[in-house]
């Protein structure tokens, strides 16, 4: 019951609020800069409105606060530590976008600001959850009974790179109409049964499930072709979120399964980068991340979207056959 509310109530209050922010974002004149060397065809988007995460970032807080009273007032902090850090890395986000806006260029914070910024916060928040008793220096392989345990010094270096690591994977998905969000609401989905499975009705439920409501009625704004961009605000916010639940469920690894679309879009960017400085100018790929790959060898939006949330979804849910058995 506390999931479906969590969704329901996220949903409703992300999509009402969507109408008056995607018209205060307007009137800001909040337009999205397009890269130069993207593809032609989406020259048409420049000055669609960004920073439309604000949506589902304000339907998610209130949703996860409210219903989540009950369980701070007994001393149970997990969702709020959760919630906290997916805010804080869209906060860097915000800053990010408004630089943007306020520059009319492309780019935002330095990588290296957005880096020391991203890893501190991830260390943090690995630190506060340690504290708390919610983490362990013990790495779960899914699918198995085997916990490999690591000095804590070891985790938390490990952990905090695996947290920054999955963020940024997150805002590089962010590329194509209702990508990262689709693909999101799939990782969201398995969140949600995954902490269902290990307390039901418990806190670690509220996160993933109203998350899962505000990234649905985003959709109704983002899909192709799209009225709102999230820009960094939002996508920083799911990598956070994404990163802080795997951890916050003691299954860091299962981001392998569940993440896979995050982790081909990081691979494919990462090896485009290092062949064309390899080889003075050659390419793999005619343009990264992948998503840009598949859109000039001719596939729509609506096939890559469709394409990368159908794996993530069969992913999915053969990393819950494996992690289900873990909670009996």
């Amino acid at each position: 019951m506390t999931a479906w509310l969590a969704f329901l109530v996220s949903f409703l209050l992300t999509l009402v609020l969507g109408y008056f922010i995607l018209q205060e974002l307007r009137k800001l004149h909040a337009g999205q800069e397009i890269r130069a060397d993207g593809p032609t065809w989406h020259a048409k988007k420049a000055g669609t409105p960004t920073m439309g995460g604000i949506m589902f970032i304000l339907g998610t807080v209130a949703a996860v606060i409210a219903l989540g009273l009950p369980y701070m007032r007994k001393g149970i902090y997990v969702h709020f530590h959760i919630l906290l850090v997916a805010v804080a890395f869209g906060l860097i986000g915000f800053i990010d976008d408004f630089q943007k806006i306020r520059h009319h260029r492309n780019e935002g914070l330095t990588a290296r600001q957005k880096f020391i910024l991203q890893l501190a916060e991830s260390v943090l928040f690995l630190t506060i959850m340690r504290h708390e008793g919610f983490l362990k220096n013990t790495l779960y392989v899914p699918g198995t009974e085997i916990s490999i345990s690591l000095n804590w010094y070891v985790y938390l270096i490990f952990a905090a790179f695996v947290m920054v690591g999955c963020v940024n994977a997150v805002n590089l998905t962010d590329g194509v109409d209702g990508l990262a969000s689709s693909v999101t609401l799939v990782v969201m989905a398995f969140f949600t049964a995954v902490a269902w499975a290990w307390d039901g009705d418990g806190a670690r439920v509220l996160v993933p499930a109203a998350l899962a409501g505000g990234i649905a009625a985003f959709l109704v704004y983002n899909c192709h072709p799209a009225r709102v961009f999230m820009g960094d605000t939002g996508s920083l916010f799911l990598g956070g979120a994404v990163a802080a639940l795997a951890f916050a469920l003691d299954m860091p690894l299962v981001l392998i399964p569940v993440g896979i679309i995050y982790i081909a879009e990081t691979m494919s960017d990462i090896i485009q980068v290092g062949y064309f400085k390899l080889t003075h100018g050659k390419r793999v790929f005619k343009m990264a991340p992948l998503h840009h790959h598949l859109e000039l060898s001719g596939w729509s939006e609506w096939k890559v979207v469709g394409v990368f949330s159908g794996i993530t979804a069969v992913c999915s849910l053969l990393a819950y056959v494996a992690v289900r058995g873990r909670y009996g």
